[in-house]
């Protein structure tokens, strides 16, 4: 991978994984309800389902998502549910949890689950599969798999540094959310967004969300 491209992937995955989005809103909201240390579940559980899934599009799973539409919409559909389930229970919590405390948590396994139903994730695992291992310059490329072990390393970089930042914010919002109402009120702000976010994947054209965007690695 030269110079350019890595420099490109790196700028990429800087706009990809510090917006907001699924993860970093459930990191946020998990380290304010139980704490940093309880929230680490989760943050591991994000690079450690994205790659698996990166390894999947790779394979080739990508372009089956694109050429069967009912698999996208099952997807999808699975996606918005988990959402919605969640903000639900978030929505309901109105005191500081313990790690012992399994309300609203969300676990390892719950979280490695998450990135197969999180739009998002998957337009992003394309992009890359598409922009960065299978192709450069416009040719396909005669190392896709040192390639994909680039991206892959720095992904899971990217992610984990990204989940921890916003759980950094949530932890140390965790002693003035303890006061009155406050708690209820920033997890209802928080269900509210995972909704939106939710409502966002349902109006995701399926040409956009199962397929690569339209990403150019530099030289294409």
């Amino acid at each position: 991978m030269t110079a350019p491209e890595f420099a490109a992937l790196l700028a990429f995955a800087t706009a990809m994984s510090f917006t907001p989005g699924p993860n970093t809103l459930l990191s946020t909201a998990l380290a304010a309800n139980f704490g940093l240390r309880r929230a680490w579940r989760f943050i591991v559980a994000v690079p450690a389902g994205w790659t698996l899934m990166m390894l999947a599009s790779a394979l080739g799973l990508g372009a089956l998502l694109s050429a069967l539409p009912w698999l996208h919409a099952t997807v999808q559909g699975l996606g918005v549910a988990y959402l919605a389930w969640l903000a639900w229970k978030l929505a309901r919590t109105r005191a500081l949890l313990t790690g012992a405390d399994e309300r609203a948590a969300v676990g390892f396994w719950q979280g490695v689950a998450l990135q197969f139903v999180n739009v998002k994730a998957w337009m992003l695992a394309l992009a890359l599969a598409a922009g960065w291992v299978a192709t450069s310059g416009g040719r396909s490329t005669p190392n896709p798999g040192e390639r994909l072990a680039i991206v892959c390393g720095v992904m899971v970089a990217f992610a984990l540094s990204s989940n921890l930042l916003y759980a950094l914010a949530g932890s140390l919002l965790r002693r003035s959310l303890a006061h009155g109402s406050r708690l209820l009120w920033f997890n209802r702000a928080m269900a509210l967004l995972l909704v939106a976010t939710a409502a966002w994947m349902v109006a995701l054209p399926a040409s956009e969300a199962g397929a690569a965007p339209a990403i150019e690695a530099p030289g294409r």
